[in-house]
């Protein structure tokens, strides 16, 4: 049953085409470098098959990320130093330049409070599993277990077998899910309440690391959704309206569509 799962995996991950993203508003990749920091999760919002079918059982935009590591030494693609590690269908585990998500919609989920001994262990842990394969009996799990049977959840998570089983392989949200269980940093963990005769308290219970899904980062208590435009500061007064004159020391120059209109009455 389980090679079964496996090819069937191997199949729909067949069908994924490279990313082809028009993010709403261009990527800038200053702006991306000078704001994540090591530890932050980058969402990536992918348009191939698979991509599409994981955001629409997840209600997401997001369907891929990457752990930002910061500058690893000695590894560059055209003199770009790689900075993201990540497990992608075609290559596995592998680390990538920043550049390679510049003109896709993206997102930082930034994990609060994390001390930088543990952001470190984080990183570190990524950074070792670079050369595993890629799971792609989880690609099927995930997906059984994301779509809406008609059973409860408790009985629907029973009948998964959680990946191949397979230290040697691993999937994207996965490997950052695991990252993080290193270091017991939470992400979304079953919360059980515990009542007794003389107290009350809330205990927290780690999930499994093949059942996260990208969209779980964003939409996690425990991580900070860190905008670029708004980090580097960001005043409205200073948007330049297409529909609106534009000044610059002390003269006004109007926008291009006002300036046609003036001359064709003219």
């Amino acid at each position: 049953m389980g090679r079964m799962f496996d090819l069937v995996g191997r199949l729909i991950a067949g069908l994924q085409k490279p990313a082809n993203c028009e993010p709403f508003t261009p990527n800038d990749l200053t702006g991306l470098r000078d704001t994540l920091r090591p530890g932050d999760v980058l969402l990536v919002e992918g348009k191939g098959r698979i991509s599409g079918s994981i955001k629409y059982l997840t209600q997401s935009t997001w369907s891929h990320s990457a752990l930002y590591v910061g500058p690893m030494a000695g590894v560059a693609t055209d003199g770009e130093p790689h900075v993201l590690i990540e497990a992608n269908i075609d290559e596995g585990v592998v680390s990538a330049p920043l550049s390679k998500y510049l003109h896709c919609q993206t997102r930082i989920c930034r994990p609060v409070g994390l001390s930088e001994a543990d952001c470190e262990k984080v990183c570190r842990y990524a950074s070792e599993r670079i050369g595993l394969g890629y799971d792609f009996k989880n690609v099927v799990d995930l997906m059984r277990y994301l779509f809406p049977w008609p059973v409860a959840p408790r009985w629907r998570r029973r009948t998964i077998a959680l990946g191949s089983g397979d230290a040697g392989r691993i999937i994207c949200s996965s490997l950052i899910a695991q990252a993080f269980d290193v270091v017991r940093y939470p992400i979304l963990p079953k919360i059980t309440h515990v009542e007794s005769q003389t107290s009350w308290r809330e205990t927290a219970e780690i999930r499994h690391s093949s059942l996260y899904a990208p969209r779980d980062f964003d939409i996690s208590p425990y991580f900070m959704v860190v905008k670029p435009t708004l980090a580097r500061g960001f005043n409205y007064k200073d948007m330049h309206w297409a529909d609106l004159p534009e000044v610059h020391t002390g003269q006004v120059t109007l926008a291009p569509e006002i300036e046609d209109a003036i001359a064709e009455v003219a």
